[in-house]
């Protein structure tokens, strides 16, 4: 069980690092970031609507990170417990 929480955990921190990479890559009103890379407002990657898409992605992986994130929290709280009784267990023997 364990093994499934250090997986998810994996998992979560990986979400994490990409969305804060999809964050930075989207440009400002101002091309903040996005213009330190050489891009230009006719340049785009995914076509002409690159914000749209960009937009869309963060919305769907930050709720995919908000959901994830309390999941393993009740799951650590859960197996904080677990751990706390057999320790109780152990000591009572």
């Amino acid at each position: 069980m364990t093994f499934l929480f250090y997986i998810a955990l994996f998992l979560f921190l990986f979400a994490s690092i990409i969305l804060c990479f999809v964050i930075l890559i989207q440009e400002a009103k101002s091309l903040g970031l996005g213009a330190s890379f050489g891009g230009d407002n006719s340049d785009s990657l995914f076509g002409t609507s690159t914000a749209e898409v960009l937009k869309k992605f963060t919305a769907y992986l930050t709720g995919a990170f908000l959901v994830s994130c309390l999941i393993l929290s009740f799951w650590s709280g859960s197996l904080g417990r677990k751990q706390e009784a057999s320790v109780q267990v152990e000591e009572s023997r």
